[in-house]
């Protein structure tokens, strides 16, 4: 999902939750690529470019998107 369509859907996501309910925001580190794939990236001695996964979830409905390169 691009950026400001994630903030859009978050921040209506957010007003629905000030009345009721709760809304979580995770964020991790991302590679996008399996373990295999990062063991041999690293025994080549290849960078690998991680990215962030953003998450936002109400309980009902869970939207994401990944964020620029770390």
């Amino acid at each position: 999902m691009r950026a400001d369509l994630f903030l859009t859907k978050m921040t209506s996501m957010c007003e629905r939750s000030t009345e009721k309910g709760s809304m979580w925001v995770t964020m991790k580190r991302s590679s996008m690529k399996c373990q295999a794939r990062l063991k041999k990236m690293a025994s080549k001695g290849e960078p690998v470019e991680y990215r962030c996964l953003v998450c936002a979830t109400d309980g009902k409905r869970n939207i994401s998107t990944l964020g620029a390169v770390i």
